[in-house]
């Protein structure tokens, strides 16, 4: 089984979907049975997924679990697949939050149930694909086939202007990914004129660019280095890149705001170090100074915006873009620390985040109504969600031992120290502002929605917690003060594989600028 574990986990999910879609034509078939199906599929597959920590990450930098087949010989395409220290966390992250997101539905979904839970569990899929993907040609195809689902639960699930945010969400996403598909294939004719052989294989090609097997010249890394980063600065998304992503969260369902958060924005960071360090480490360098300011930029400015919005969700959703920011800038920090750091802040944005959208989504259920000033007071009638909900918004703000904190110290601490940027104190200090600016927006919701005076009769009739409710939100809560108070298994997982991302990004390859050079030697 584990020789094909990768497979299992990718076909999983699509096994889901047929076993729905062929009980949808049996006798006496009830739409009810559709979530208890995809339920049992998507925690079949957390389960399953767990068998990856017994190998994967385990103190080495290696890829474990591998599948490498022949699979458009032609074009010297692969099914090529592998797991390590930064691919593993991003796997069980996914195949957690899928049975949170399909329980987040069980009251929430009243129509069309079918067609809604067979696209969660192709989504489920196409999102393993993309963290498990060593051929560039098979993680394209995952990355465009979760666009899909997710372009549908917005369109058909969502808010009122759903077909709006749908459209602007596949638009943004699309026109990045087809940007990427112009570097893969010119990737593709640059290696098979330097060595007579076209591949799309991601350890074939990074293997032959450090030992300049491959020479890629400066001009065509710099726009290599921005067709992958454009698609990727939009998924996470990146300032000024960001606007689709306050509609796509305000519209979508819950459980494609858990998701969508959760996991989505996560591959285009997980692209930018896997794919931009690993193959075009020269223009990765280069650029730094510009991804660290637009980090800087989108800190400030995501926090900034989520203090004025009257709607909880958009404001959960601004506090994505400002977290986000943390994450990029650890990665183009290159120290270990931030690099650790922004790894690791990549799977608490998506347990915190994941768990605020789940609170939004359960007041809304109530009331139908997610403005700030619609609520007041809710910790007495709902005690259970107010206290709860309350840890949830201080692990987002970094309050230590929980989560955030760890990831958020991390980077500040390697960005001090980088030289991608000059003044790196400077900028460090103007990110940590970030810290400050979520502790204003995230406590004064806090005041306004849960404690205060009672803006409203009907709040004062609101229903507690529920034990499908609380059975969702807390296995995310007690990950918060785990990984908050003992983060070492996460960091030991990742160690190598991070230090092995970083060697490369730091090697300087023929072509390279003295400048470049000169700041790879500070760095060392």
């Amino acid at each position: 089984m584990q020789s094909h574990l990768l497979t299992i986990l990718i076909l999983l999910p699509v096994i889901g979907a047929a076993t729905t879609v062929a009980y949808s034509f049996t006798p006496g078939a009830r739409e009810s049975h559709y979530r208890w199906i995809t339920l049992g599929f998507t925690t079949l597959l957390f389960l399953v997924s767990l068998l990856l920590i017994s190998g994967a990450g385990g103190g080495t930098a290696a890829f474990r679990f591998t599948e490498n087949y022949s699979w458009i010989a032609p074009l010297g395409a692969r099914y090529h697949l592998g797991v390590d220290g930064i691919s593993l966390w991003l796997v069980l992250l996914t195949t957690l939050l899928m049975p949170i997101a399909v329980l987040s539905s069980w009251t929430a979904v009243h129509k069309r149930q079918l067609t809604y839970y067979v696209l969660m569990l192709l989504l489920a899929s196409a999102m393993i694909g993309v963290f498990v993907s060593l051929d560039l040609l098979l993680f394209y195809l995952f990355f465009e086939a979760s666009l899909v689902p997710m372009f549908f639960l917005i369109g058909v699930w969502g808010g009122e202007r759903r077909v709006y945010a749908a459209i602007k969400f596949f638009i943004y996403t699309a026109v990045g990914s087809l940007l990427m598909l112009v570097g893969i294939i010119a990737l593709y004719f640059i290696h098979q004129q330097a060595t007579g052989i076209g591949t799309f294989d991601y350890l074939v090609l990074s293997e032959t660019l450090r030992t300049n097997l491959l020479t890629i010249s400066p001009r065509a890394e710099f726009w290599l280095f921005l067709a992958f980063a454009f698609a990727f600065c939009i998924k996470v998304p990146l300032w000024p890149l960001h606007t689709w992503l306050a509609d796509a969260h305000t519209e979508a369902p819950t459980a494609g705001s858990v998701i969508l958060a959760g996991v989505l924005l996560k591959m285009g960071t997980y692209g930018l170090l896997r794919f931009n360090f690993g193959l075009f480490p020269n223009a990765s360098r280069q650029f730094a100074p510009i991804m660290i300011t637009l980090a800087v930029i989108g800190i400030i400015y995501g926090a900034l915006v989520a203090m004025v919005q009257p709607d909880v969700k958009r404001l959960v959703a601004y506090s994505s873009v400002s977290h986000m920011g943390f994450v990029v800038l650890g990665l183009f920090s290159f120290t270990e620390q931030g690099m650790q750091g922004a790894l690791y802040q990549m799977l608490n944005h998506g347990v915190s985040t994941g768990a605020l959208f789940l609170f939004v989504g359960m007041i809304y259920e109530r009331r139908h109504t997610r403005m700030i000033s619609d609520f007041g007071g809710l910790a007495r009638p709902m005690p259970w969600f107010s206290a709860l909900f309350v840890i949830a918004s201080l692990s987002s703000i970094g309050l230590p031992f929980l989560n955030g904190f760890v990831g958020e110290f991390l980077i500040m601490l390697g960005a001090w120290t980088s030289v991608a940027v000059q003044h790196a104190w400077i900028v460090t200090m103007l990110a940590g502002t970030g810290v400050v600016w979520a502790a204003v927006y995230m406590l004064w919701m806090l005041q306004r929605v849960v404690f205060g005076t009672e803006t409203s009769e009907v709040n004062a009739g609101l229903a507690d917690l529920n034990g499908r409710e609380l059975g969702l939100v807390l296995p995310l809560l007690g990950l918060m003060l785990f990984m908050g108070v003992y983060p070492q298994p996460f960091l030991n997982r990742s160690r190598a594989s991070i230090a092995a991302a970083r060697a490369n990004v730091l090697t300087p390859h023929e072509g390279g600028s003295p400048e470049v050079a000169a700041n790879v030697e500070r760095a060392k």
